[in-house]
């Protein structure tokens, strides 16, 4: 199923092929005036002069060879060479006809060729709880992971758990000293407590404590490395205790995804990773590719004399230095955040062996992924193009930096999601939305109401962009926002229950009205924005036509009758119509994550 944006483009381009004009630079976009035409190629200009040619002459010639096309009511030349295209309304009514009748794609078009696709994104910490800090990555990637999935490629979400740094050996040296790990600290097989030590509750308050000591207790430092290097090793009594604090994290992580509608397909720690590190260690000093370096060992990552350019904050670009060496051993003879990384890719090539790994995670780590993506290039572990680390920007308050709490400290997610909700009921209340609700369908819709309103304010901004956070702004039933879609569904779905049955897809829809056109050509431009956000990896294009997709509902609602249409034809057209709208939008806030409720 091909969008009219591409037919129309495939014959703008044989036009001009036709016209000896065969260039990239010949293509179709969507009106800056839609009051003079639906579809425009400003082809001409770009080409002209390469082919010797005046650019109005050349379009008109193009615009003589499309006379006549089944597509096109009108082809007019205007002004020095552009060409304005309007649609027929045969193929407008057509084409709302394929949105409707396709229930999977509701007119995308699938990929061509599907890959193996893995997307690495939230990265969840054992004993960290979640905060606001993980939204980004935890929306985004599942927003991603939704829209290659439903492109056609063959997708692996991973949470990529955090369970195998320097945190454990923290952990296990102040449970130790506060005499609540006593049993796993024997040498020997064990065997060891099957109930866990340490709640949720204590995990949060041990690992701050021990990560503050560190920083001044330089003697508990040195045995919380000795006891990471140990763990790693293999140390029965410490795996036994962390298989604990893996276990007790997990549980509460899976909490907070669950509340956001995020979910994996792996939850593979970085000690899924640890069974191939010596094997990998031992390739890349056979490689010849790691160094002594102080006492630790690195892979030399960057040319010899080489250099980069670096975009500074202000928009200037200066040379900066290559990146520094990827640490693999630390002299104490830990594996660190790197090797790990490394051997992550290891492993999911042995285990599944992906075309694509996606890196959903903070821009400020770009200079970590480049290190990792230059070593297992180096090492032939990836090819070029096979890693990608897709970062973005931060959630900021008011005062323009990373989003704090009034006390200052960090929002837990959990705290987050409950006071969106509080909101959410809160606004629901005041619309006098959700009167003749149940009390437990009452507060389903608010918790999709606070989703939509966290998931929607993040992906309506470019991924790279950073954000301000307003929980007062974003919960807003008016404007751009994720409630005012869920509104709007809600709205169309009250229509069609009081239309009773639903339009069947062979439905004959006429297109005749401006707001029934505007309405079809944005149902049309579904698949270029899918398109477009799957290639870019930007959601935000989806969000953006869910948005265009609700306003132009919002037109054709005021400016067409639909169950008071005075013809029986007109009525059955315009019910399909929003039929077709809502399949389409609510297929869209699905892909971005957010689900709709039957009522309001």
């Amino acid at each position: 199923m091909t969008d009219l944006k591409s037919r129309l483009g495939e014959a703008v381009a044989a036009a001009f092929a036709a016209e000896g004009v065969a260039s990239d630079k010949v293509r179709v976009t969507a009106s800056d005036r839609p009051d003079l035409a639906d579809f425009q190629s400003n082809a001409a200009l770009a080409v002209a002069k390469a082919h010797g040619t005046n650019p109005r002459d050349l379009a008109g010639r193009v615009a003589a060879r499309l006379e006549g096309h089944p597509d096109l009511t009108s082809v007019e030349v205007a002004g020095p060479g552009f060409i304005n295209l309007v649609v027929s309304p045969a193929a407008l009514a057509s084409r709302a006809a394929e949105v409707l009748a396709d229930d999977v794609h509701r007119g995308a078009a699938p990929v061509t060729d599907s890959r193996r696709v893995m997307i690495d994104y939230a990265g969840p910490n054992v004993a960290k709880p979640m905060h606001v800090g993980h939204l980004r990555s935890s929306i985004i990637g599942e927003s991603l992971k939704r829209l290659f999935r439903f492109r056609g490629d063959q997708v692996w979400g991973d949470a990529h758990f955090g369970d195998w740094g320097f945190q454990m050996g923290l952990l296990i040296v102040a449970l130790a000293d506060e005499g609540g790990a006593e049993p796993f600290m024997a040498d020997g097989d064990g065997p060891f407590p099957a109930d866990s030590p340490v709640s949720l509750e204590d995990l949060e308050r041990l690992y701050p404590q021990a990560a503050a000591r560190a920083k001044e207790d330089v003697g508990f430092r040195d045995r919380a490395r000795k006891a990471t290097a140990e763990l790693q090793a293999g140390r029965p009594g410490y795996r036994a205790l962390w298989s604990h604090f893996v276990a007790v994290s997990r549980t509460a992580l899976e909490r907070e995804f669950s509340a956001l509608g995020v979910t994996f397909d792996l939850w593979n720690g970085e000690s899924d990773a640890d069974p191939l590190m010596a094997g990998m260690i031992a390739d890349l000093e056979a490689k010849g590719l790691l160094v002594e370096d102080q006492g630790a060992r690195v892979v030399h990552v960057a040319g010899p004399g080489e250099t980069r350019k670096k975009k500074l904050e202000d928009g200037s670009v200066v040379e900066a230095p290559s990146p520094p060496p990827l640490l693999v051993v630390s002299s104490e003879g830990s594996a660190m955040y790197g090797t790990t990384d490394l051997a992550t890719i290891v492993d999911r090539r042995n285990r599944i062996d992906p075309q694509l790994i996606l890196y959903v995670v903070d821009e400020r780590q770009a200079e970590h992924f480049e290190q990792v993506f230059r070593a297992a290039r180096l090492a032939g572990y990836a090819a070029d193009g096979e890693l990608e680390h897709l970062g973005f920007g931060t959630m900021n308050g008011p005062d323009g930096k990373p989003f704090k709490t009034r006390a200052g400290g960090v929002l837990k997610l959990h705290d987050l999601i409950t006071t969106a909700t509080d909101k959410a009921r809160e606004r629901l209340k005041e619309a006098r939305l959700g009167d003749d609700l149940a009390p437990e369908a009452f507060d389903d819709t608010a918790r999709k109401v606070a989703v939509a309103a966290l998931k929607f304010a993040d992906l309506s901004n470019a991924r790279t962009t950073s954000y301000v956070f307003d929980l007062d702004r974003f919960i807003s039933f008016e404007g751009k926002t994720g409630p005012y879609l869920l509104y709007q569904s809600v709205r169309i779905k009250s229509l069609l229950r009081k239309a009773g049955d639903a339009a069947p897809t062979d439905t004959p829809i006429r297109v005749d009205e401006p707001a029934e056109r505007d309405l079809v050509l944005t149902l049309d431009a579904f698949s270029g924005a899918v398109s477009d956000a799957y290639d870019k990896r930007m959601p935000h294009l989806v969000a953006e036509h869910a948005y265009r997709l609700a306003q132009s509902f919002s037109k054709f609602y005021a400016a067409c009758p639909i169950l008071g249409a005075e013809d029986a034809a007109v009525r059955a057209s315009r019910l399909a119509l929003s039929q077709a709208t809502l399949a389409q939008l609510e297929l869209a806030l699905d892909l971005l994550g957010i689900a709709t409720p039957e009522r309001m």
